[in-house]
C-alpha cells in the first residue's frame, strides 16, 4: 500500500449542515475540497451512510476522500437522517424518506459556489445500494456512480431472503446490528452538549426493529420492488461502475448491470474479494489500485476527459485458480480476464447429468438439521474464519453426485444452474445445491451455492404448495463465480434440503426423492482460446491518503470469531460468532469507542423447530469525563410450526443512568418461509 502524503491541490475539511425539503431536518455532512487560490469550480462526490462519519467509519473514510479532494474533487460524507450526527429519526432502510433526502444532498451540492454542478455517488454495501437507487430517481446533477457490494434486488440478492427462503443467518444478524447501531448517540462536538441528548432520546423512542418489517413481508411484494433498481434499469441515467467481489453476497448484481445497462454507460468488475473496498488488502487478495481506476471513471463523466476506461472490456473478471480449502487467503491465485459483452460469447453452457452409470433411479436426500455449519460467513469482510472450510463434512450429511476426474481444465465464469427432477414429502420444503471441486485427496472446497424454497418455485411473489407424491422439475441459479477447475479434480454436487443457519427450516421435517437420470448441472464454461490477442488487463498498485492514526485495542480475552459445539446427549449443535467489525479503538479526538457482539445460532439435528437465532451488542462511546453514553441490545428469532416469533430490547444509558429502555414482542405468520 502507498500512501500518498502530499497532493498537487491544497485539501481542507468543513462539517456543515445541508437542509432537506421539509425545512425542519438538517443532515451532517464533512467536506474535503481543493481551496488553492483561485481555485475553479470542481465536481463533488457524495457518500451517504448511516454508519458514523465521526467513529466507525472514519478510518475507512480517511482513506479515500481527502484522496479524492487531492485530485480535484469536493468529496462529501453525509450521514443519514437519524444516524450520527443529522437530525431527525432513523427509519427503515432505504425509505423513501432516504432517498428524498438523498436528492436534496444531491441539488444542494450541484448549487454550492465551489461546485461545477456535476455530481458523483459512490458506496459499499448500503451507500452502493443508495447510489443505484438515488441514480433510479435521475437528479439532474448526478452524472455518475461507483456502486460497490450491493445490489439491484432487494428482495433475491440481500441480507432478507435468498431464493425464496428466510435468510436465518443475517436475517436476525443485520437486524441485530442495526437497532444497536440506529440506537447509537450524535456526538456532542458536532451537534452540541444542550442537544445531544434530547436528540437521542427522540430517536430512541422512534425505534422500532427492522425484524418486524422483514419478515412481514415473506414474498417479494411492492415493499421489495421498492428501492429494487431491476425493476426498471431505463430509469438509470447515470454512468454506472459496478464492483463486486466473489467472496461477496451480492456479486451477482454485477452480472445483471452490465447485461441490462446500455453498453455506453456501464462497467463491471468483479475481483476475488471480500465485502470490502478493493484497495483496502483484506484478505483474499490481490488488491487493485482502485482510487487511481474510479478516478478514471469520474474524470471521464464529470470531468469530459477522454481516460480510456470506457474502452476497458464491459467486464473484467477475476478467475480463481484452484485452491485447496481454507477460511482465509491473502492472494487469491488467478488471473485477470475481460469480456466484450455479457452475456459472453465466449462462455458457453456445458450440461452434465447427475447420473452416472452405477447412480440408483431414485436417491432421497433427508440432511440433518446442522447441515450448513461449514458454510462460513455470510459476508466476509476479511476476517480469519470467515471463507467456507473443507466441505467434506457439509458434504457427508449431503447427497453427492461427482463427474469422474477431469481430463482438462474447465473454466467457469458467470451462474451455473441445477435441474432436479424432484418429488418432497412434505408441502414445504427447500433444496440447496453446492458445487465443489474435489481433490484427487479427497479434499472439497466450495466453489459457489444456491438455494430454492420450493414453494417459491413458480415465481417469488406467491407461495405455491407441493403436493407429495408427484414430482416435478425444478431449475435454479446458483451464485456466480468465476473458477478453474483443474484436471485430476472432480466436480461435485452436493444436495441437501436443510442449510442452517443460511436458510431458516421449515416448520416440518421432510426429505426429497430426485431421479439424477433427469437432473443435470449447468455450468457456464469459458473458452480461454478467447483471451488471445487481447491486451492483458492490469491495474495500479494501491494507493490512498495517510491513515488515520486510531489505537486498536485487544481484548483482554479474546474469544473465537466462530466456534461450533455439539451437545451429544441433546443432538443440539450450536454456533458462535464474533462480526468482528473492529472491536474497541481510541481517536485522535480522544473519543474512545468499544464495540462487542455475538451471534448464537442453535438447532436440534432431528428438530427444525429448535432453531433459535440471537444477537447481542454492547456499544459504548466516551470522551474523557466529558461524555459517556451506552447502548446493550438483544434480539433473538424463534418459530413454531404456524408463526415467527421476534424478541428485542433496547436499553441506552448517560453516564451510567437509563435514557431509555424498550422491549417488543412480535409474532408473525409463515406464510412462505
Amino acid at each position: 500500500m502507498k500512501y500518498r502524503e502530499h497532493f498537487d491541490r491544497q485539501v481542507t475539511r468543513d462539517d456543515v449542515w445541508i437542509p432537506t425539503r421539509d425545512g425542519r431536518t438538517r443532515l451532517h455532512a464533512r467536506i474535503w475540497r481543493p481551496t488553492d487560490a483561485g481555485t475553479a469550480p470542481v465536481p463533488a462526490l457524495l457518500e451517504y451512510l448511516p454508519y458514523r462519519k465521526t467513529d466507525w467509519t472514519a478510518p475507512r473514510d480517511a482513506q479515500r476522500h481527502p484522496w479524492y479532494a487531492g485530485h480535484g474533487y469536493a468529496s462529501v460524507r453525509v450521514d443519514i437522517r437519524g444516524h450520527g450526527d443529522s437530525e431527525g429519526t432513523p427509519g427503515d432502510e432505504y425509505d423513501a424518506q432516504e432517498l428524498a433526502d438523498g436528492v436534496d444532498v444531491v441539488n444542494w451540492l450541484a448549487r454550492q459556489p465551489w461546485c461545477t454542478g456535476k455530481v458523483g455517488m459512490f458506496g459499499i454495501s448500503w451507500g452502493g445500494f443508495n447510489s443505484l437507487q438515488i441514480a433510479a430517481l435521475a437528479p439532474e446533477p448526478l452524472k455518475a456512480i461507483v456502486t460497490v457490494c450491493s445490489t439491484d434486488d432487494r428482495y433475491d440478492n440481500d441480507v432478507h431472503y435468498t431464493g425464496g427462503a428466510v435468510l436465518g443467518v443475517d436475517m436476525l444478524a443485520w437486524a441485530g446490528t442495526m437497532l444497536a447501531f440506529a440506537s447509537r448517540p450524535p456526538d456532542p462536538t458536532s451537534v452540541g452538549r444542550s442537544r445531544w441528548l434530547p436528540m437521542w432520546r427522540e430517536r430512541l423512542e422512534a425505534l422500532d426493529p427492522f425484524l418486524h418489517t422483514w419478515l412481514a413481508h415473506q414474498q417479494r411484494d411492492d415493499y421489495w420492488r421498492h428501492g429494487s433498481v431491476c425493476e426498471d434499469y431505463a430509469a438509470i441515467d447515470a454512468a454506472v461502475l459496478a464492483v463486486g467481489g466473489w467472496n461477496d453476497p451480492y456479486r451477482d448484481t454485477v452480472l445483471r448491470l452490465v447485461e441490462h445497462l446500455p453498453e455506453d454507460r456501464v462497467r463491471g468488475l468483479v475481483g476475488p474479494w471480500s465485502h470490502q473496498y478493493p484497495d483496502r488488502g483484506l484478505p483474499p487478495g490481490p488488491a487493485i489500485g482502485f482510487l487511481q481506476e474510479t478516478l478514471r471513471w469520474w474524470d471521464q463523466h464529470l470531468k469530459d476527459e477522454d481516460t480510456g476506461i470506457m474502452r476497458e472490456p464491459l467486464l473484467r473478471a477475476w478467475i480463481n485458480d484452484p485452491v485447496p480449502p481454507a477460511t482465509s487467503y491473502d492472494v487469491m491465485p488467478g488471473r485477470w480476464v475481460g469480456e466484450t459483452n455479457w452475456p459472453s460469447d465466449a462462455v458457453g453452457w456445458e450440461t452434465r447429468p447427475l447420473g452416472q452409470g452405477d447412480t440408483p433411479g431414485a436417491v432421497v436426500v433427508r440432511s440433518p438439521q446442522h447441515t450448513g455449519l461449514d458454510a462460513g460467513r455470510f459476508f466476509p469482510f476479511g476476517n480469519a474464519s470467515d471463507l467456507p472450510p473443507d466441505q467434506r463434512e457439509e458434504d457427508g450429511r449431503s447427497v453427492c453426485f461427482d463427474s469422474q476426474p477431469l481430463d482438462e481444465r474447465v473454466e467457469i465464469l458467470g451462474r451455473p444452474r441445477v435441474r432436479l427432477r424432484l418429488d418432497s414429502a412434505t408441502p414445504r420444503a427447500h433444496v440447496i445445491a453446492r458445487i465443489c471441486d474435489v481433490a484427487p485427496d479427497g479434499s472439497s472446497t466450495l466453489v459457489t451455492r444456491g438455494v430454492l424454497n420450493l414453494l417459491s418455485r413458480h415465481g417469488r411473489d406467491r407461495a405455491v404448495e407441493w403436493n407429495p407424491g408427484t414430482y416435478e422439475t425444478v431449475e435454479f441459479e446458483l451464485n456466480s463465480i468465476g473458477y478453474a477447475l483443474p484436471p485430476g479434480h472432480r466436480v461435485r454436487v452436493a444436495v441437501s434440503d436443510t442449510y442452517w443457519p443460511w436458510v431458516w427450516p421449515h416448520g416440518e421435517r421432510g426429505g426429497l426423492t430426485v431421479l439424477p437420470a433427469q437432473s443435470a448441472v449447468l455450468l457456464p464454461v469459458r473458452d480461454p482460446a478467447s483471451d488471445e490477442g487481447r491486451a492483458p488487463i492490469r491495474f495500479e498498485e494501491p494507493e490512498q491518503a495517510p491513515p488515520l492514526p486510531v489505537e486498536h485495542e485487544r481484548a483482554a480475552e479474546p474469544t473465537p470469531e466462530r466456534l461450533v459445539t455439539h451437545d451429544v446427549a441433546k443432538g443440539e449443535w450450536t454456533l458462535e460468532v464474533d462480526p468482528n467489525y473492529g472491536g474497541s479503538r481510541v481517536y485522535p479526538d480522544g473519543l474512545r469507542y468499544e464495540e462487542s457482539a455475538r451471534e448464537t445460532y442453535r438447532i436440534r439435528s432431528d428438530d427444525p423447530l429448535s432453531a433459535r437465532a440471537v444477537s447481542e451488542w454492547t456499544i459504548r462511546l466516551r470522551r474523557g469525563d466529558d461524555w459517556d453514553a451506552e447502548i446493550i441490545t438483544r434480539t433473538e428469532l424463534r418459530a413454531t410450526a404456524a408463526e415467527f416469533i421476534m424478541d428485542s430490547r433496547m436499553e441506552a444509558r448517560a453516564d451510567g443512568e437509563t435514557v431509555v429502555k424498550r422491549t417488543w414482542h412480535r409474532t408473525t405468520p409463515r406464510t412462505s418461509a
